[in-house]
């Protein structure tokens, strides 16, 4: 996977954004996968920017949602979706046609799993999933020990996540679902090009996990060693626990531009 060291969140924003906006340059009915907690909304910000400066034409993106809670309405303020409509569609002018993602209200949680992946699949598939990482390693809401191979499905999340999570529910731990719908690993991997951001020392260690240790199930992040086209967007911080970082960096300005992310 390519690693690029940024110097802060703002800065991978730019980057991230970038690469969209070439892709929709390329491609102008493309479906991002899109993240929701704090990390990705520089890229969010950015990619608003462009659009607005009428830098790149988002008019025939699509957006498709990488997770669900389950058991919160779709109205409800912290539901993905109605932060995915909030931070990304919205600011891009874009009306919910172009929104894809799971129903975690759904009565038939399985039969919606199983709609998603079909919907993903008629869409011709996802052209760039963003990513970010829990500070145990998780991608999308596959704690560890996920299967590798695993499709969408519902997950029960751990403590951890749940209190990492409070923040978004007035720092109540209780307030945040205990069952999650989510893309699995094998779901995740099938997107052409895969780009994880992590930023703050917090997630240093399960950065050097997922980009200098085994492949492990353990690490859910580490499967991004499998895929053809993963790239990891990390500020200093997030970046102080890989060993080669001295490496990653001389790669990178070495790096012809033409290639692009």
């Amino acid at each position: 996977m390519e690693v690029v060291i940024v110097p802060d969140a703002d800065a991978g924003g730019e980057i991230i954004a970038e690469a969209m906006a070439g892709l929709l340059r390329r491609k102008p009915d493309a479906l991002l996968g899109v993240a929701t907690g704090s990390t990705p909304l520089p890229v969010y910000r950015a990619l608003a920017a462009r659009a607005a400066a009428g830098d790149v034409d988002v008019s025939r993106a699509r957006i498709c949602q990488l997770d669900e809670y389950v058991g919160l309405p779709s109205g409800h303020p912290e539901s993905y979706r109605s932060v995915v409509l909030r931070e990304v569609v919205g600011p891009l002018g874009l009306d919910e046609a172009s929104f894809m993602g799971p129903d975690g209200s759904a009565g038939d949680i399985p039969a919606a799993c199983e709609k998603y992946e079909r919907e993903l699949a008629e869409a011709g598939g996802v052209d760039l999933q963003l990513l970010g990482i829990g500070t145990d390693g998780h991608i999308g809401f596959n704690e560890p020990c996920s299967s590798l191979a695993s499709r969408t499905r519902i997950k029960t999340l751990t403590r951890q996540t749940r209190a990492d999570n409070a923040r978004f529910f007035g720092g109540d731990i209780d307030q945040v679902p205990h069952h999650v719908i989510t893309q699995g690993i094998g779901t995740i991997l099938e997107a052409r090009h895969l780009v994880l951001l992590a930023t703050g020392e917090n997630k240093a260690e399960a950065v050097a996990q997922t980009v200098e240790g085994p492949l492990s199930a353990m690490v859910p992040a580490s499967a991004l060693q499998t895929h053809p086209h993963a790239t990891v967007v990390v500020d200093e911080a997030a970046a102080s626990g890989l060993k080669l970082a001295d490496y990653f960096r001389a790669t990178y300005e070495a790096k012809p531009h033409w290639q692009g992310l």
